[in-house]
């Protein structure tokens, strides 16, 4: 019996830059979210992490709480009235009141957190592997793992999430690269390149990876950026 013919890596697709805004210098970005006009932003490093509601058109940051110095900040996503933060190795996740960011609750969860979104019903968590994570929002206890896969091949270092159009959008740690993936299937069906946003001189050496990803459903806008990145931008998908 023949076997059956090897499935072909996903299309890679390039970018054209709609608008650059600052970004603050100083932010290590884990999770970003764009809602109601403002950008709120998870950073990491320890003694460092910290969540912020941050003016899109400035960068200037108009709210801040920061994190234990024991947290390594991570993934965050809104969910209702508040925001969810996820901390790197601690196993801890935080829940916030976004008006005032102050802390309302903590949850645990098994291994690392990374990223994380939602699909309307529930969050979608990565953990640096190949498998997203479904949680429960409220009570976050987990009710199925999705394995995400191109060409046959796991996909793995998962990092920062971002639900846009019925798809998930994923960093892959530590390139330049975005993830289409189907929530239904775990098939990447797109890869998005967003080699050369900085430039050269633009990439110094306290610069690191991107890993930002936030989407303005009501306006169709997507915006990304990085680790301490001076810029963030307004992209389209080409």
């Amino acid at each position: 019996m023949a076997s059956a013919p090897a499935r072909a890596p996903a299309p890679v697709q390039g970018y054209q830059i709609v608008r650059v805004y600052p970004h603050a210098r100083d932010a290590f970005t884990q999770g970003l979210v764009y809602l109601d006009g403002f950008l709120y932003e998870s950073t990491g490093l320890n003694g460092a992490s910290s969540v912020r509601k941050v003016d899109l058109a400035s960068g200037a940051v108009l709210q801040r709480v920061d994190l234990d110095g024991r947290y390594f900040g991570e993934g965050l996503t809104a969910w209702g009235p508040n925001l969810v933060q996820l901390t790197w190795r601690s196993g801890v996740g935080f829940v916030y009141d976004r008006r005032t960011l102050r802390q309302r609750q903590t949850f645990r969860y098994r291994g690392e957190g990374w990223g994380l979104t939602h699909d309307g019903r529930r969050l979608i968590m990565s953990d640096g592997t190949a498998v997203l994570r479904f949680l429960d929002p409220l009570t976050f206890a987990q009710a199925q793992e999705l394995r995400v896969h191109d060409a046959g091949r796991p996909v793995t270092r998962l990092n920062e999430l971002e639900y846009v159009r019925g798809e998930i959008y994923a960093n892959v740690w530590p390139t330049d690269r975005i993830a289409r993936i189907s929530p239904e299937t775990g098939q990447v069906l797109g890869w998005i390149d967003l080699s050369g946003l900085l430039t050269p001189a633009e990439r110094t050496s306290t610069v690191g990876e991107l890993n930002g990803i936030a989407y303005d459903a009501q306006r169709d806008r997507l915006f990304v950026t990085g680790k301490r990145w001076p810029k963030l931008f307004e992209i389209r998908v080409r």
